[in-house]
Protein backbone atom coordinates (compact mmCIF):
# COMPACT_ATOMS: atom_id res chain seq x y z
CA UNK A 1 0.00 0.00 0.00
CA UNK A 2 1.30 3.41 -0.96
CA UNK A 3 0.45 5.72 1.98
CA UNK A 4 0.91 8.79 -0.22
CA UNK A 5 -2.13 7.77 -2.29
CA UNK A 6 -4.60 9.55 0.02
CA UNK A 7 -6.06 12.71 -1.47
CA UNK A 8 -8.19 13.87 1.47
CA UNK A 9 -7.84 13.74 5.24
CA UNK A 10 -10.65 13.93 7.81
CA UNK A 11 -10.60 13.96 11.60
CA UNK A 12 -13.71 13.27 13.66
CA UNK A 13 -13.90 14.37 17.27
CA UNK A 14 -16.49 11.86 18.48
CA UNK A 15 -18.85 11.74 21.46
CA UNK A 16 -20.56 8.97 23.38
CA UNK A 17 -22.82 11.29 25.38
CA UNK A 18 -26.52 10.66 25.87
CA UNK A 19 -28.96 12.18 23.41
CA UNK A 20 -29.57 12.56 19.71
CA UNK A 21 -27.30 15.51 18.88
CA UNK A 22 -23.83 16.12 20.29
CA UNK A 23 -22.02 19.44 20.46
CA UNK A 24 -18.91 17.40 21.15
CA UNK A 25 -18.83 16.03 17.60
CA UNK A 26 -16.75 17.95 15.05
CA UNK A 27 -15.49 16.92 11.62
CA UNK A 28 -12.59 18.65 9.90
CA UNK A 29 -11.51 17.94 6.33
CA UNK A 30 -8.59 18.94 4.11
CA UNK A 31 -7.19 17.96 0.75
CA UNK A 32 -3.61 17.08 -0.02
CA UNK A 33 -1.43 20.18 -0.07
CA UNK A 34 -1.11 22.93 2.51
CA UNK A 35 -4.51 24.60 2.88
CA UNK A 36 -5.84 24.61 6.44
CA UNK A 37 -8.55 22.06 7.20
CA UNK A 38 -12.07 23.36 7.43
CA UNK A 39 -15.10 22.17 9.34
CA UNK A 40 -17.65 20.00 7.57
CA UNK A 41 -21.05 21.72 8.00
CA UNK A 42 -19.85 24.57 10.24
CA UNK A 43 -22.29 25.38 13.02
CA UNK A 44 -24.15 22.11 12.60
CA UNK A 45 -24.83 20.02 15.71
CA UNK A 46 -24.20 16.48 14.53
CA UNK A 47 -25.95 13.29 15.49
CA UNK A 48 -24.00 10.03 15.45
CA UNK A 49 -26.37 8.74 12.78
CA UNK A 50 -25.54 11.72 10.56
CA UNK A 51 -21.83 11.01 10.91
CA UNK A 52 -22.51 7.41 9.85
CA UNK A 53 -24.42 8.66 6.81
CA UNK A 54 -21.64 11.12 5.92
CA UNK A 55 -19.01 8.39 6.08
CA UNK A 56 -21.16 6.05 4.02
CA UNK A 57 -22.49 8.45 1.40
CA UNK A 58 -20.50 11.72 1.26
CA UNK A 59 -16.87 10.88 1.94
CA UNK A 60 -14.55 12.38 -0.70
CA UNK A 61 -12.49 9.90 -2.74
CA UNK A 62 -9.40 8.32 -1.17
CA UNK A 63 -9.92 9.87 2.28
CA UNK A 64 -7.96 8.85 5.34
CA UNK A 65 -10.41 9.30 8.23
CA UNK A 66 -9.23 9.49 11.83
CA UNK A 67 -11.80 8.89 14.55
CA UNK A 68 -11.04 9.93 18.12
CA UNK A 69 -12.21 6.76 19.88
CA UNK A 70 -11.00 3.29 20.74
CA UNK A 71 -11.81 0.84 17.97
CA UNK A 72 -11.63 -2.15 20.31
CA UNK A 73 -11.20 -3.29 23.92
CA UNK A 74 -8.17 -4.83 25.66
CA UNK A 75 -7.59 -8.45 24.67
CA UNK A 76 -3.87 -9.31 24.69
CA UNK A 77 -3.39 -8.93 28.46
CA UNK A 78 -5.94 -11.62 29.33
CA UNK A 79 -6.46 -13.52 26.08
CA UNK A 80 -10.07 -12.31 25.82
CA UNK A 81 -12.20 -9.18 25.90
CA UNK A 82 -14.29 -10.63 28.73
CA UNK A 83 -12.21 -13.37 30.40
CA UNK A 84 -14.15 -16.26 31.86
CA UNK A 85 -17.26 -15.67 29.74
CA UNK A 86 -17.83 -18.38 27.10
CA UNK A 87 -19.60 -15.89 24.80
CA UNK A 88 -16.70 -13.41 24.74
CA UNK A 89 -16.10 -12.39 21.09
CA UNK A 90 -13.05 -13.81 19.32
CA UNK A 91 -11.96 -10.63 17.52
CA UNK A 92 -12.79 -6.97 16.98
CA UNK A 93 -15.27 -7.57 14.17
CA UNK A 94 -17.21 -9.96 16.40
CA UNK A 95 -17.04 -7.44 19.25
CA UNK A 96 -18.53 -4.70 17.06
CA UNK A 97 -21.31 -7.05 15.97
CA UNK A 98 -22.08 -7.98 19.59
CA UNK A 99 -22.21 -4.35 20.72
CA UNK A 100 -24.55 -3.40 17.89
CA UNK A 101 -26.75 -6.47 18.36
CA UNK A 102 -27.21 -6.11 22.12
CA UNK A 103 -27.77 -2.33 21.86
CA UNK A 104 -29.90 -2.60 18.72
CA UNK A 105 -32.97 -0.99 20.30
CA UNK A 106 -31.00 1.84 21.94
CA UNK A 107 -31.58 5.07 19.97
CA UNK A 108 -28.89 7.30 18.48
CA UNK A 109 -26.24 4.52 18.45
CA UNK A 110 -26.26 4.49 22.26
CA UNK A 111 -24.92 1.49 24.18
CA UNK A 112 -26.90 1.46 27.44
CA UNK A 113 -28.19 -2.07 26.88
CA UNK A 114 -24.69 -3.35 26.19
CA UNK A 115 -23.06 -1.99 29.35
CA UNK A 116 -26.11 -3.10 31.40
CA UNK A 117 -25.78 -6.70 30.19
CA UNK A 118 -25.34 -8.97 33.23
CA UNK A 119 -22.06 -10.56 32.14
CA UNK A 120 -20.59 -7.57 30.34
CA UNK A 121 -21.28 -5.08 33.15
CA UNK A 122 -18.91 -7.04 35.39
CA UNK A 123 -15.95 -5.69 33.40
CA UNK A 124 -16.84 -1.97 33.41
CA UNK A 125 -16.62 0.91 35.86
CA UNK A 126 -19.91 2.78 35.56
CA UNK A 127 -21.60 5.81 37.07
CA UNK A 128 -23.16 5.62 40.49
CA UNK A 129 -20.16 3.88 42.06
CA UNK A 130 -20.98 0.74 40.11
CA UNK A 131 -17.73 -1.08 39.49
CA UNK A 132 -17.89 -4.58 38.09
CA UNK A 133 -16.10 -7.32 39.98
CA UNK A 134 -13.94 -7.96 36.89
CA UNK A 135 -12.83 -4.35 36.46
CA UNK A 136 -9.08 -4.14 37.03
CA UNK A 137 -8.42 -1.89 40.05
CA UNK A 138 -6.87 1.49 39.33
CA UNK A 139 -7.00 2.74 35.76
CA UNK A 140 -8.40 -0.47 34.29
CA UNK A 141 -7.13 -2.78 31.57
CA UNK A 142 -5.16 -1.29 28.69
CA UNK A 143 -4.55 -2.32 25.09
CA UNK A 144 -1.01 -2.70 23.77
CA UNK A 145 -1.43 0.50 21.74
CA UNK A 146 -2.34 2.39 24.92
CA UNK A 147 0.88 1.20 26.54
CA UNK A 148 2.69 2.57 23.50
CA UNK A 149 0.87 5.89 24.01
CA UNK A 150 2.07 5.97 27.61
CA UNK A 151 5.65 5.55 26.42
CA UNK A 152 5.14 8.69 24.30
CA UNK A 153 4.12 10.71 27.36
CA UNK A 154 0.36 10.46 26.88
CA UNK A 155 -2.12 9.47 29.58
CA UNK A 156 -4.67 7.16 27.97
CA UNK A 157 -7.68 5.79 29.85
CA UNK A 158 -9.05 2.28 29.77
CA UNK A 159 -11.98 1.72 27.43
CA UNK A 160 -13.55 -0.24 30.29
CA UNK A 161 -13.88 3.01 32.27
CA UNK A 162 -17.17 4.84 31.70
CA UNK A 163 -16.75 7.42 34.49
CA UNK A 164 -15.19 10.89 34.50
CA UNK A 165 -14.65 13.73 32.05
CA UNK A 166 -11.69 12.01 30.40
CA UNK A 167 -13.34 8.60 30.00
CA UNK A 168 -13.39 7.23 26.48
CA UNK A 169 -15.40 4.06 27.03
CA UNK A 170 -18.79 5.32 25.85
CA UNK A 171 -17.27 7.09 22.86
CA UNK A 172 -15.50 3.87 21.90
CA UNK A 173 -18.54 1.63 22.31
CA UNK A 174 -20.89 3.94 20.39
CA UNK A 175 -18.19 4.16 17.72
CA UNK A 176 -18.10 0.37 17.47
CA UNK A 177 -21.77 0.39 16.52
CA UNK A 178 -20.96 2.84 13.73
CA UNK A 179 -17.96 0.78 12.56
CA UNK A 180 -20.04 -2.38 12.45
CA UNK A 181 -22.61 -0.66 10.27
CA UNK A 182 -19.86 0.45 7.88
CA UNK A 183 -18.48 -3.09 7.62
CA UNK A 184 -17.73 -3.93 4.01
CA UNK A 185 -17.98 -0.29 2.95
CA UNK A 186 -15.06 1.51 4.63
CA UNK A 187 -12.17 -0.61 6.01
CA UNK A 188 -10.78 0.11 9.47
CA UNK A 189 -6.99 -0.10 9.83
CA UNK A 190 -5.40 -2.31 11.11
CA UNK A 191 -8.37 -4.56 11.86
CA UNK A 192 -8.97 -4.64 8.10
CA UNK A 193 -6.10 -4.75 5.60
CA UNK A 194 -5.28 -1.51 3.85
CA UNK A 195 -6.78 -1.42 0.36
CA UNK A 196 -4.88 -0.05 -2.63
CA UNK A 197 -7.59 2.53 -3.27
CA UNK A 198 -10.53 4.12 -1.51
CA UNK A 199 -11.21 5.48 1.95
CA UNK A 200 -9.78 4.10 5.19
CA UNK A 201 -10.74 4.73 8.81
CA UNK A 202 -8.15 4.68 11.57
CA UNK A 203 -8.20 5.37 15.29
CA UNK A 204 -6.63 8.64 16.40
CA UNK A 205 -5.67 10.12 19.74
CA UNK A 206 -5.75 13.88 19.41
CA UNK A 207 -2.99 14.33 21.99
CA UNK A 208 -0.56 12.59 19.61
CA UNK A 209 -1.45 15.10 16.90
CA UNK A 210 -1.09 17.99 19.36
CA UNK A 211 2.39 16.85 20.40
CA UNK A 212 3.43 16.70 16.74
CA UNK A 213 2.06 20.24 16.41
CA UNK A 214 4.37 21.58 19.10
CA UNK A 215 2.13 21.16 22.14
CA UNK A 216 2.73 18.97 25.19
CA UNK A 217 0.54 16.16 26.50
CA UNK A 218 -0.37 18.34 29.49
CA UNK A 219 -1.25 21.31 27.24
CA UNK A 220 -2.75 19.51 24.28
CA UNK A 221 -6.00 21.50 24.16
CA UNK A 222 -6.04 24.56 21.89
CA UNK A 223 -8.56 27.26 22.74
CA UNK A 224 -7.65 30.31 20.65
CA UNK A 225 -7.28 30.96 16.95
CA UNK A 226 -3.72 32.17 17.42
CA UNK A 227 -2.72 28.93 19.16
CA UNK A 228 -4.43 26.99 16.39
CA UNK A 229 -2.47 28.73 13.64
CA UNK A 230 0.80 28.19 15.52
CA UNK A 231 0.03 24.47 15.77
CA UNK A 232 -0.91 24.26 12.10
CA UNK A 233 2.40 25.89 11.12
CA UNK A 234 4.23 22.99 12.80
CA UNK A 235 2.35 20.67 10.45
CA UNK A 236 3.20 22.56 7.26
CA UNK A 237 -0.33 23.90 7.02
CA UNK A 238 -1.46 27.39 6.15
CA UNK A 239 -3.23 29.26 8.97
CA UNK A 240 -6.90 28.71 9.63
CA UNK A 241 -7.41 32.36 10.44
CA UNK A 242 -9.89 31.97 13.27
CA UNK A 243 -10.05 35.08 15.44
CA UNK A 244 -10.50 34.75 19.19
CA UNK A 245 -11.61 31.79 21.33
CA UNK A 246 -12.27 28.40 19.77
CA UNK A 247 -13.78 25.29 21.36
CA UNK A 248 -11.41 22.36 21.74
CA UNK A 249 -13.66 19.95 19.80
CA UNK A 250 -13.21 22.16 16.74
CA UNK A 251 -9.49 22.75 17.28
CA UNK A 252 -8.85 19.04 17.97
CA UNK A 253 -10.50 18.09 14.69
CA UNK A 254 -8.70 20.77 12.64
CA UNK A 255 -5.25 20.07 14.04
CA UNK A 256 -5.67 16.31 13.76
CA UNK A 257 -6.81 16.49 10.12
CA UNK A 258 -3.69 18.52 9.31
CA UNK A 259 -1.56 16.05 11.25
CA UNK A 260 -3.00 13.07 9.36
CA UNK A 261 -2.04 14.77 6.10
CA UNK A 262 1.44 15.46 7.50
CA UNK A 263 1.98 11.96 8.97
CA UNK A 264 0.25 9.60 6.54
CA UNK A 265 3.30 9.31 4.27
CA UNK A 266 5.51 8.00 7.13
CA UNK A 267 5.80 4.21 6.54
CA UNK A 268 6.89 3.61 10.14
CA UNK A 269 3.51 4.75 11.46
CA UNK A 270 1.80 2.02 9.43
CA UNK A 271 4.17 -0.63 10.81
CA UNK A 272 4.60 -0.02 14.56
CA UNK A 273 6.97 -2.46 16.25
CA UNK A 274 4.45 -4.02 18.64
CA UNK A 275 1.63 -4.42 16.14
CA UNK A 276 1.30 -8.15 15.42
CA UNK A 277 -1.39 -9.78 13.24
CA UNK A 278 -3.09 -11.04 16.42
CA UNK A 279 -3.19 -7.58 17.99
CA UNK A 280 -4.41 -6.05 14.72
CA UNK A 281 -7.35 -8.48 14.58
CA UNK A 282 -8.36 -8.16 18.23
CA UNK A 283 -7.27 -4.82 19.74
CA UNK A 284 -6.48 -2.74 16.69
CA UNK A 285 -4.08 0.19 16.99
CA UNK A 286 -3.92 3.97 17.26
CA UNK A 287 -2.38 5.60 14.21
CA UNK A 288 0.70 7.52 15.34
CA UNK A 289 1.46 5.35 18.39
CA UNK A 290 4.93 3.94 17.88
Amino acid sequence: MNPTRFRHFAAIDWSGAVGERQRGIAIALCAAGHDAPGLVRPGHVWSRGEVLAWLRDDLPPDTLVGMDLGISLPFADAGAFFPGWPDSPADAHALWAMVDHIADTDPHLAVTSFVDHTQIARHFRRHGARQGDQFTPGRGRMRVTERAQEAMGCKPYSNFNLVGAAQVGKSSLTGMRLLHRLRGQVPVWPIDPLPATGAVICEIYTTIAAIAAGRTAARSKIRTGRELDTALAHLNSRPHGHDGPIDDHTSDAIVTAAWLRHAASDPALWHPTMLTPEIAATEGWTFGAR
